[in-house]
């Protein structure tokens, strides 16, 4: 039960502004929503690419425009997602981790994702998580049903191509996944390897509650509009840090700290700030 880490996913793949118009897409809307969530609690800013209109993209100008914008108001750990959109390739899912951000989401698996298909083959896994070990940036392992837990762990200890301890961020809610059912967070929590981390993204109606229920249980937790536009029911969110502002009080009820951005960094071995290459 020591300090919290909260993730804030500002933007993700799916929510338009028209969904909330909140929504955060250009360079200064993401550096600005990037600042207030690190003033509510935020030690991570998750981030997917958008283009002008707001289509998801994966490009690399993208994320280096988002990455700068960021780093001229804040230090908080910039993590950046490879899943991208459903249905994109690999390849243009990792072409922005040569900006070397400090963290990225590495999916060890394929799911039903609403009525399309999360594609995660074991050779572009692979990929990923090499590409990641060339950049030097953490991998945050992203689970959205049980065997995705069980790859990871053999990556680890069976092929050597991921380095333990790992950090592990479980989705649960996403329609055709792991439901958000608290009784599947324990399941996975006990076959969790020792010294590894973990937080919880609860999708839709299911994300503060399972805020909650992550603190209770010694965890991190993610929060944002990426997963849940509402900060109650009906109620829109001004932004993901109302969002994260819900859960730093909730640590607090709770008896929890939450960690600032050394503090996680130091948790997470992230190293120092980093910024854009090239």
């Amino acid at each position: 039960m020591d300090g919290v880490i909260i993730t804030a996913a500002i933007n993700g793949a799916e929510v338009m502004k028209t969904d909330n118009p909140s929504l955060p897409i250009s360079p200064e809307e993401v550096a600005e929503e990037a600042f207030r969530c690190a003033e509510a609690g935020a030690s991570i800013v998750h981030l997917h690419g958008r283009l002008p209109d707001g289509t998801p993209t994966q490009d690399i100008d993208t994320f280096r425009a988002y990455f700068a914008a960021i780093r001229e108001r804040s230090d908080i750990i910039v993590q950046f997602s490879t899943g991208g959109a459903v249905g994109m390739p690999v390849e243009e899912r990792i072409e922005a981790l040569a900006l070397g951000p400090e963290m990225a989401t590495l999916t060890t698996g394929t799911c039903n994702f609403g009525e399309a298909i999360f594609e995660n083959s074991l050779p572009s896994i692979r990929l990923i998580a090499e590409r990641q070990r060339q950049f030097g940036v953490k991998p945050e392992i992203e689970v959205f049903e049980v065997g995705m837990l069980d790859t990871a762990i053999r990556l680890v200890e069976r092929e050597g191509v991921l380095k333990g301890p790992l950090h592990v961020d479980f989705v649960l809610g996403v329609p055709g996944a792991l439901d958000g059912d608290e009784r599947h967070l324990d399941y996975l929590l006990s076959r969790l390897p020792d010294g590894w981390t973990w937080c919880v993204a609860g999708v839709g109606r299911h994300e503060l509650r399972l805020a909650r229920y992550a603190l209770e249980r010694g965890g991190h937790v993610r929060v944002g509009l990426e997963d849940n536009i509402y900060v109650s029911k009906g109620v829109l969110a001004d932004g993901s840090h109302s969002l994260v502002s819900l859960v730093a009080d909730m640590a607090r009820e709770v008896g929890r700290p939450v960690l600032r951005v050394a503090e996680s960094r130091k948790l997470l071995r992230v190293g120092e700030v980093r910024y854009p290459v090239g």
